[in-house]
């Protein structure tokens, strides 16, 4: 079984207002609608379970019942202290129902533009490895700073890559790997990677997909709408 485990739980301060950006509506839509469209239609996602707060659950529920996507809705869990803490009470709700040797898809409400080929691509990539995360080559030169104002080292671009949701991980190694950092290393955890790497996980790498952005900043919002603007004249 795989269940796509959807992170809705931020509060999107960065972009100032009152409404979180993965529920604002671009083209009458909630930004998180769109990639619950994906992973509802495709046929190997089996079940979508949501981290969100309980105040936008009611909300969260009317738009599955409106897509008509209620069946493969497994139920809310609650946002944690930060993004990891999130992914790990969702880990420990789906795991009520599933098995150590099921999958994990983690995606970001956050990054609508999720693509039905992608999603196949880390499922089929999976198989055989804990996990499997999309990454981008670094097209720009890197440096190191030590101190923020001077460059001590330059660093081999062709050894670095940024990292991308969604993540795909086998659910028992990756829930234990995540309960080893409690209570407090997983405070410090950024990627949903990490704690796969520090555990020593055997997570492999696929091509991610430069249109598959998080709407961060307001800029990022307004670049999501552009694009759904040239859809629509397509």
């Amino acid at each position: 079984m795989t269940t796509a485990l959807i992170l809705s739980g931020g509060t999107g301060v960065r972009m100032g207002g009152d409404i979180p950006k993965q529920y604002r509506k671009v083209k009458g839509r909630p930004v998180l609608v769109y990639c619950i469209r994906s992973l509802a239609a495709h046929q190997e996602i089996d079940e979508i379970q949501i981290v969100a707060a309980r105040e936008w659950r009611d909300e969260i529920t009317a738009w599955l019942r409106e897509g008509g996507w209620e069946e493969k809705f497994a139920g809310f869990s609650d946002p944690g202290a930060n993004r990891q803490l999130s992914i790990y009470n969702g880990l420990t709700d789906i795991r009520i129902r599933g098995t150590d040797d099921d999958y994990v898809f983690i995606h970001d409400a956050a990054r609508p533009l999720l693509t039905l080929q992608m999603i196949s691509s880390c499922l089929e990539a999976v198989r055989g490895h804990d996990g499997v995360l999309p990454v981008l080559r670094m097209k720009d030169t890197i440096y190191e700073s030590r101190d923020g104002r001077t460059i001590s080292s330059l660093l081999d671009r062709g050894c670095l890559f940024a990292g991308q949701a969604p993540e795909v991980f086998r659910l028992g190694p990756y829930y234990e790997a995540n309960q080893r950092l409690l209570p407090d290393e997983i405070l410090h955890v950024n990627g949903s990677t990490e704690p796969a790497v520090m555990a020593g996980l055997d997570i492999v790498m696929i091509p991610g997909d430069e249109g598959n952005f998080k709407i961060t900043t307001m800029a990022d919002l307004e670049r999501f709408e552009r694009i759904m603007d040239n859809h629509e004249k397509q």
